[in-house]
């Protein structure tokens, strides 16, 4: 893996770059959809690549449990296991441990829990981690972490850093692979010192990415920036930073804004699911009972498929009656939403407005900067790479 930075905006800390994989190039700031167990809900390879996507994450905790990482190994890894041609990132399954699993003891050692899925027992230390990873064949590998649920007290939280600076050195230590890079997570919770800490700590350690976890975990918007602007400027320049587990379109600006290349999330998913809708004025909430008979686009400035072709009635109709299909078509359209969002991101920092295009975004939503700020976090997916029927 190569990154580039070729522009840095000069009115913020954002900058334009190019993430070069094994499998292909993603331009950045970028939005990775999130395929849980292999695929984006409902969604196939070639529909991702038609919206524009290069890099998906798959979680390997899940793919651990089922269909198991050996599992895959066999079957050649997991671009060929699912048949997607870009690059894969997985998430070590650390946050998916501590939010799920029955039973959790961590010790210095590792984690030993219960399986969700049918209490099984496991053990899993940051060479376990790394092992599973490797298996699945991800060009991406995030180290193992321990990720914190907010608000904790500060000496949890201390522990918390410095076990996930001792886990991560023992992951670079038991890298076995060349062919896949490991970026080193920085956790600190809502401890401006303590994220420093762990930056400095990771980047002695040396790795060829680094990551913010740890925020969209029940912290207020204005939280969430507050450690970003702490965090971002001690992570190297010319190394991809990448926000993990976040979030709403508002998220992608304002980290894009403080310096942040990549971020991923279910949102787009798991609210198509549900028939909330994003466009370019606000969200539609598709099962209302005003678009019975709305013969308009979800969004009539969006160039989507689904918006070139069905009516807000008929997709009203489909979430009605429990149709399939209405899965599908409103999760093309949101992930069309959130490419298109960071595609725009990415026009305006290279045209050098990105400022502007902030205040704007901000004006055709019908929401201002400090709205956001002051919002709840109960709308951003808490849980980011679980995906539930």
């Amino acid at each position: 893996m190569n990154f580039s930075v070729q522009r840095v905006d000069r009115e913020t800390s954002a900058r334009l770059g190019k993430l070069s994989t094994a499998h292909g190039e993603i331009d950045t700031p970028a939005f990775i959809p999130v395929g849980t167990l292999g695929p984006v809900k409902g969604i196939d390879p070639a529909d991702l690549e038609q919206l524009g996507f290069r890099l998906i994450l798959n979680n390997a905790y899940h793919l651990y449990l089922r269909p198991g990482h050996k599992v895959v190994a066999e079957m050649g890894g997991l671009h060929r296991f699912t048949g997607w041609p870009g690059a894969i990132l997985t998430d070590s399954g650390g946050f998916q441990i501590f939010s799920l699993a029955k039973l959790c003891k961590v010790t210095d050692e590792g984690v030993s829990f219960q399986s969700h899925l049918d209490g099984s027992t496991h053990f899993i230390t940051p060479e376990t981690a790394i092992e599973i990873e490797e298996a699945l064949g991800a060009d991406i590998m995030m180290a193992f972490d321990h990720c914190l649920a907010l608000p904790a007290e500060r000496e949890v939280m201390r522990d918390a850093v410095r076990r996930t600076t001792l886990w991560a050195q023992r992951c670079q230590a038991s890298r076995r692979r060349t062919d896949q890079a490991l970026f080193g997570i920085v956790q600190g919770g809502l401890d401006a010192d303590l994220r420093v800490t762990s930056a400095r700590d990771l980047i002695g350690i040396g790795f060829e990415g680094y990551a913010v976890g740890g925020l969209s975990v029940g912290e207020s918007k204005a939280e969430m920036y507050a450690m970003l602007d702490v965090t971002v400027p001690e992570l190297p320049a010319s190394k991809p930073r990448y926000l993990m587990g976040v979030g709403m379109p508002e998220d992608l600006i304002e980290g894009a804004v403080r310096g942040i290349d990549l971020f991923d999330c279910v949102v787009p998913s798991r609210h198509g699911r549900t028939g909330s809708l994003f466009t370019s004025i606000g969200r539609v909430v598709i099962k209302q009972a005003r678009y019975v008979r709305d013969e308009q686009p979800i969004d009539p400035a969006c160039g989507c498929p689904v918006c070139a072709r069905y009516s807000r009635a008929y997709l009203h109709h489909l979430f009605q009656v429990k149709e399939m299909l209405s899965s599908r078509l409103n999760t093309i359209h949101n992930l069309w939403y959130f490419a298109d969002l960071v595609g725009q991101v990415r026009s305006a920092i290279a045209q050098g407005r990105l400022r502007s295009f902030r205040e704007e975004f901000y004006r055709s939503s019908d929401r201002t900067a400090s709205d956001v700020l002051a919002a709840d976090m109960a709308d951003v997916d808490r849980h980011r790479h679980v995906e539930w029927d």
